[in-house]
Parts: structure tokens; sequence; C-alpha cells
């Protein structure tokens, strides 16, 4: 009987000269996963990692052999990652990036490979046969965000958001909504994640008097510009996108946050959904495990990425069955033919569906609002 166990190689990727933990190589899947449990988006990949750690020792019924990289936030380091995954390391499926730019990077390297991506930032990639995003879309996220623009009868609207492809992508959304909703776009900035300093941008926003402003920017970074914005006397509405869904954002907002909305999955309210709701008992289950390690109110929607993750593969495998064994391209086709057919499949954040013409798996109904009530994210009545 082949003994079931994982190895779990956490190594110090962002210069490679980690050794990581020496195993006996393990029969069975292997998958390389790259987060950036570094960098500007720590908040989003330290949780990601701890999710990894209580990860199960198999997969699909199969042994399982994580590879967990960090590519410290840089798209350059993903992609380097990703290459030693396919190169060195032979994986069956890559996980990962924690962020759009470096799941972007994995992407490239994953259809040149002929490996599927689950990506666990939300992206389109160029060539997507081989990739699949597992968070919410950006459209899906704005959409419910200008739903509440409009209950709240904002007429105007500014940007800021990062210069990278996340912040391309929310723009992009932004601009189709403002034209479908007659909700005016009045101001439009950029910055970089690893930028100090916002005083232009935030004094052209207060100039431009918009209503509320809607950010595009993930993890700590996007509470720069609020308090920028708030230290110059603006008093409208903050709109940010699922991307600061977290309580270290909380800490890093400060008062500034207060009153801030945003989208996020429907594991940060898992208790307050009816007990008839499929998600609930998969959410509920990974957040005793979750917060049984790290503590009550240690939970991260990031995280429960890293969860939903494993248990789209997880499920994949169990309809791949024995038709190839891991380690060949034929193990890797069907690997990818069955997360394409995925369906309803109950996730940490929603039920996911996917199809050929849709790698991006969760719906309107895996979307909730919330806002900051007293430094803590409430749900929005």
């Amino acid at each position: 009987m082949i003994q079931r166990r994982t190895t779990l190689a956490i190594l110090a990727a962002a210069a490679l000269t980690g050794t990581g933990l020496t195993h006996a190589q393990t029969p069975g899947v292997k998958v390389g996963i790259t987060i950036s449990a570094t960098g500007p988006a720590a908040s989003l990949g330290t949780a990601q990692k701890n999710t990894v750690e209580l990860l199960p020792r198999t997969v699909g019924g199969l042994p399982v052999t994580y590879v967990l990289l960090d590519d410290a936030t840089d798209p350059t380091q993903a992609a380097k990652n990703a290459r030693r995954f396919v190169e060195a390391e032979n994986v069956d499926v890559i996980i990962g990036s924690s962020t759009t730019p470096t799941s972007l990077a994995v992407a490239e390297v994953a259809h040149e490979a002929k490996v599927p991506q689950i990506g666990l930032a939300p992206y389109t990639a160029k060539q997507v046969q081989w990739t699949f995003s597992l968070p919410q879309t950006y459209s899906l996220m704005y959409s419910a965000l200008f739903k509440e623009l409009n209950k709240r009868n904002a007429k105007t609207i500014a940007y800021i958001g990062f210069s990278d492809a996340l912040g391309d992508a929310a723009l992009k959304e932004i601009e189709r909504l403002s034209n479908e909703t007659g909700i005016r776009l009045v101001a439009s900035e950029r910055y970089s994640r690893t930028d100090q300093s916002v005083t232009a941008q935030a004094l052209k926003i207060v100039q431009s008097q918009a209503d509320a402003v809607v950010f595009g920017a993930s993890g700590t970074a996007a509470a720069l510009p609020m308090r920028a914005l708030r230290q110059r006397g603006y008093k409208g509405g903050f709109f940010q996108n699922h991307g600061v869904a977290n309580n270290d954002f909380l800490r890093v907002a400060g008062d500034t946050g207060e009153g801030m909305i945003s989208p996020t999955g429907l594991v940060l309210v898992a208790e307050q959904l009816p007990d008839s709701h499929p998600s609930k008992a998969v959410a509920m289950n990974y957040l005793k495990a979750y917060e049984g390690k790290h503590g009550a109110g240690s939970r991260n929607p990031f995280g429960a990425y890293a969860q939903d993750a494993y248990l789209l593969l997880d499920a994949a495998l169990r309809k791949v069955g024995g038709k190839a064994a891991p380690g060949t391209p034929a193990f890797r086709a069907a690997v990818r033919d069955a997360l394409e057919a995925t369906r309803d499949l109950p996730v940490t954040h929603g039920v996911s569906t996917m199809s050929a013409t849709d790698h991006s798996g969760l719906g309107e109904g895996a979307v909730a609002l919330i806002s900051i009530e007293k430094g803590t994210w409430k749900l929005l009545k």
C-alpha cells in the first residue's frame, strides 16, 4: 500500500537562495504554488501561505506534493517561480499568484508549458485555455459597488488605482459602468504599489469635487490614498474592491477607513448565511481550521481562495481518475478539461461553475457588500 503523505517545500524564492525542506520524492500529484508572502501584497499572500499549511495530505484521492514559493509581489519573480515549477519540478498544476500582475506573469508560462493554472487573483489571461481565475471578477465586484452608488444617489465619482494590470482592469470596468449608469467619472489617477506619497493625486481628486472615490488597488497599499484624501479634507464616500477585505487592511486604514464600502466573497460573513446555503458548511469548516490555528478573528478571504483552489483541484482530480498518470502531458490535459467541467461546486466564497468560455467560476451569488464600522467589517444592510 502506498504511503500517503505531503511534502511541503517552503522556499525563499525572492532570491532563490533557500534550500527548503528535503524529502524523498512522493509518488502522486505535484502542485506548484507561488504566492506573495512578502512585498506590498503580503497581507494577501501570508493568509494563503497559512492556508496551504492546512491543506489535506491527498488531493482527489492521490498523494500530493506541494512546492510553495514566495514571489515577493514581483511579476518577474512569479514568472521565474512558474518556470522552476515546469522545468525543474515537473508539476501537474500551478496555483497562484496573489495579485493580478503576478498571476498574469504565471499565466504566460502556464500557457506555454500547457500546465493548468488556478489563479488566486482576478484577471483575464491573454491565453485562457490553461488558466483559471478563482476569485470573483472585477466586473462582478464593481457592478455591486455601482448598484450601491446608485442607491446613494451618487452623480460623480473619481478613480485612483495602481499603475499596473490590476489598476488597468479596474479602470476598464469603472469606465464601462460609468457609461452604463450615467455616474460621471470626473477624475482618474494612478500610483505605484510601493509609493509612499500620493499628495498630487489626492489634490486633483479633491478639486474634482466627486461625490465618491472608487479605488483599483489591493492589500494595505490601498489605504495610502484614503489617508491622503482625508488629510486634505475630502468628505465623500470610499468604495474599494475585494482586494482590501482583510483585517490587516483595517489596521493600516485606521480611522480613515470608517464607513468605507467593499465587496467580498461569502466566507467573511459565513455565520450569517442561511443553513441551507451550499457554501455555509464549507466556509465554516475552513474557518474552524484556520482560526483554530491562527486565532479567533484571523480569517482572511485571500487565504480562503487558496482553500477554494484546493477544492476545485480535488473535485477535478476525482473526475480524472485513472485516465492518465501524474507527471505526464496527458494527465495535465485531463486535469485542465476536468477543471473546465466544474459545475455547481460549493467553495468557501460561493458556488463555482466553469465552462469552455468562462474560466472564472463565481457569479452574483458569491458577492456580499461590507463596510467598516468602528474598526471592524460589518455586512452592509
